[in-house]
């Protein structure tokens, strides 16, 4: 296997634990343990290659399909969802960019779909759920009591009181849940040795043995993202209906089905203990009981050396599950991925307050906080510093998925081995925007192509000095 080799340009960052006497205290937690840095410098040398992870204090990382079907179901009582309601939405785009990536993606994965890595790059532990995504109008929103900007919980007779009133609409159904969306776009990405060996990504959770659930595995693994868990019998795969209106913005409703459900076991933990980056969905923290499985799953992926990322995923959910959320951001979190609402949620700052500010207070007790602020752009903390990522231009069309896709670019900049922060946060910022400039939640394998091929012509050319300076970060 060869050892890719990539030049590491100034400031780094470290993502671990190292013991020290210094101590930051949050506020509102007595059991958050130490989080500081120690400076990582390399100057002119290149990394040689070793598995990704918080050992040696750095990055180091080395190389490591079949047909669908569409599958539809009548739910009874519970709306019907049926085939002449809704498409596949193979990729974002119109329908022949659709067929061209399909079958692009047909051939670079054909014969090795069946064949499990000895490392996953990353591994995401979220809500399966499949996306039912159309265009609605405000007076559509008005007549059901629904709000623009809002994710629901409803239960079965809920969600099908809105497919009702959707009757005759045409919408798009997809293998959503936010954080498969953040690991389609990284598979995606990384589909092809561009800058790097080609990206092992994988997914656990849960889906039911319905038809639904079979069309999710069975996305997902098109898009040649693992999913590891088995079916649940006789279980319902949960769905979330996404309503868009012209303005870009959007009210969600999520049915959970037997998503609800996350069990701790031997698969699982072989998983996590071969993984360089483990990634966590906020929206399990709403799930009954599982944060023990959160709780124990990140025990397993610290004590194996990976990288623990965190996404916030949603206000009320954060503020609902406040101590849940810090006991595992504080304890074991190398990574947070917020929007600028959520960020002060987790700080309890009040909404005058700035994300710039927010991002370096929570950027004491994380490694590296990404923090986004939609139109106006993100910032990535480190160390009690802030750099503040410029938005990509874009004609808004779609504005769901957006904070998904940024958190797609900043770890595929990580596996990458990326350590300017400002080059990471622009990339992250062009794959959000190409997302919101389009209807549809998944960033396509043409456009995810290009963006990487940009990327590294961009790593390459660039020089070993930084382009951030000392007024973004400073002593790292």
């Amino acid at each position: 296997m060869a050892l890719s080799l990539l030049p590491i340009s100034s400031p780094t960052f470290p993502l671990h634990h190292p013991p020290s006497s210094l101590y930051h205290h949050h506020p509102h937690r007595t059991k958050l343990q130490a989080l500081v840095f120690r400076k990582f410098s390399l100057g002119k040398e290149r990394v040689r290659g070793g598995f990704m992870g918080k050992k040696g204090g750095g990055f180091l990382w080395v190389s490591p399909s079949s047909s669908l079907s569409v599958c539809w179901a009548s739910n009874g009582g519970g709306g019907d969802l049926g085939r002449d309601n809704y498409v596949e939405d193979d990729e974002a785009g119109d329908e022949s960019e659709a067929d061209d990536d399909a079958d692009e993606y047909d051939e670079e994965i054909s014969g090795s779909a069946s064949v499990l890595p000895e490392r996953w790059d990353v591994l995401g532990l979220g809500q399966a759920m499949v996306d039912f995504s159309g265009m609605v109008d405000d007076d559509f929103l008005e007549r059901l009591g629904l709000e623009k900007g809002t994710r629901k919980l409803v239960n079965h007779e809920e969600r099908g009181r809105v497919l009702r009133a959707m009757d005759g609409c045409s919408y798009k159904a997809a293998a959503g849940g936010s954080l498969s969306n953040s690991l389609v776009a990284l598979a995606r990405l990384g589909g092809k040795p561009i800058g790097g060996p080609a990206l092992n990504v994988a997914m656990t959770g849960s889906v039911g043995s319905d038809p639904l659930g079979g069309f999710y595995r069975a996305k997902l693994r098109r898009a040649n993202v693992a999913f590891c868990s088995e079916p649940i019998k006789d279980g319902t795969t949960g769905t979330v209906i996404v309503l868009t209106t012209p303005d870009a913005q959007r009210a969600m409703l999520a049915y959970q089905g037997t998503s609800s459900t996350i069990n701790y076991d031997p698969c699982l933990v072989n998983l996590i203990s071969k993984t360089n980056i483990f990634i966590v969905e906020g929206y399990l923290f709403e799930l009954p009981d599982t944060i023990r499985t959160i709780t124990k799953a990140c025990e397993v992926a610290h004590r194996s050396g990976a990288l623990v990322a965190v996404t916030a995923s949603d206000v009320t959910c954060i503020e609902r599950h406040y101590d849940d959320f810090w006991e595992i951001v504080g304890n074991y979190a190398d990574i947070v991925f917020a929007n600028s609402d959520e960020a002060r949620a987790f700080c309890h700052f009040s909404s005058k307050e700035s994300p710039e500010s927010t991002t370096r207070y929570l950027s004491h007790f994380v490694p590296l906080v990404s923090v986004t602020d939609g139109a106006r752009g993100s910032y990535i903390g480190v160390k009690g510093e802030a750099v503040y990522i410029p938005p990509s231009p874009c004609v808004p069309v779609d504005t769901c998925g957006a904070g998904d896709a940024y958190a797609s670019g900043i770890l595929y900049g990580i596996l990458r081995g990326v350590s300017d922060l400002k080059g990471m946060g622009a990339l992250a910022a062009r794959i959000a925007a190409t997302v919101v400039g389009q209807q549809g939640t998944r960033l396509s394998v043409r456009h995810a192509s290009e963006l990487a091929e940009s990327f590294a012509y961009r790593i390459k050319s660039s020089t070993v000095g930084s382009d951030i300076s000392s007024d973004h970060i400073s002593s790292l």
